[in-house]
């Protein structure tokens, strides 16, 4: 049976690459805790991040990418820019493109939230770091 040219055009689109439905899990271990990549596609990136009781991100910012954090569970203390937050379920924030940011977790239980990046260029070396906990190298920026 011969497809219209509209099934025909659709079916050629790129499709986002769902990491989990491949069954190929991205996750990675950080000192604070952990990410996992869900999905990413042109333009964006999903991941799970877990951060560990006590523990935060280094004080950062991109020069290529706004991120989008929704809290799942737990306690989210968030620096952006100038303002500072706290954050509980099902709360978020948005994080512009070149502004300093952390992310920590004052309380006593794992926080789990979802991270939507945006932007023309989504890698992890997209990372200027101001400060650190863990005395990581400052990965350069492209």
């Amino acid at each position: 049976m011969a497809q219209s040219p509209e099934v025909a055009q659709v079916s050629t689109l790129p499709l986002p690459t769902s990491i989990s439905s491949l069954g190929v899990a991205a996750t990675e271990m950080r000192p604070w805790g952990s990410f996992t990549i869900l999905e990413e596609g042109r333009g964006y990136k999903i991941k799970r991040i877990e951060v560990k009781p006590g523990h935060r991100l280094s004080l950062q910012m991109h020069h290529h990418r706004s991120e989008h954090w929704i809290v799942v569970s737990g306690t989210a203390k968030v620096s952006c820019g100038d303002q500072e937050l706290v954050l509980s379920s099902n709360e978020s924030t948005y994080v512009p493109q070149c502004t300093t940011h952390r992310l920590e977790n004052p309380g006593v239980i794992s926080l789990v939230l979802i991270e939507v990046q945006n932007g023309e260029y989504l890698g992890e070396d997209d990372i200027v770091r101001f400060q650190d906990d863990y005395a990581r190298n400052q990965p350069q920026a492209k």
